[in-house]
């Protein structure tokens, strides 16, 4: 069997923010945004009727590795206050940059909770086999969804 991971949606809580963050921070362009009535339960938390707005962010890829964004508009759900921490069922979401010091520059100019400012860190080769160098920074997104925004270094 093959399998291809598209997209991961992500329920957010406002979603001019959010798309401020995957813009301005990540780098990705909208690509997709519309409201939705649903029009079944698949979805957990979720009824026939529900309206949405859906918006999906693209990176690089024309069809791999997308953010979708997801706002209840009505009825409103409820949110939690944003723990901005890492727990189970939480993601790590690790993101190549070309300029780790400049996503860092953004993240701090949009007001995100940094869990890490520049750090380098080196690992094992995948083929086991030399290094791999990177430049990272960590920031959370406004809903609490954490990144790791890499870049990778000559070495």
């Amino acid at each position: 069997m093959s399998t291809i991971l598209r997209r991961t949606t992500l329920k957010v809580r406002d979603m001019d923010q959010s798309i401020a963050f995957y813009e301005q921070v990540i780098g990705m362009k909208k690509y997709y945004d519309n409201e939705l009535t649903l029009e079944g339960d698949l979805l957990p938390g979720c009824e026939k009727g529900d309206v949405i707005r859906l918006v999906i962010m693209q990176g690089e890829d024309d069809y791999m590795g997308m953010i979708g964004l997801m706002e209840w508009l009505s009825p409103k759900h409820p949110a939690p206050e944003v723990a901005f921490t890492f727990d189970y069922g939480m993601p790590v979401f690790v993101t190549a940059v070309e300029d780790a010091e400049i996503a860092f520059s953004n993240a701090k100019k949009n007001g995100c909770v940094i869990r890490a400012p520049l750090t380098e860190a080196e690992y094992p080769a995948p083929n086991g086999q030399g290094t791999v160098k990177v430049r990272s920074v960590g920031v959370f997104d406004p809903d609490g969804h954490f990144f790791e925004l890499n870049q990778r270094l000559a070495g």
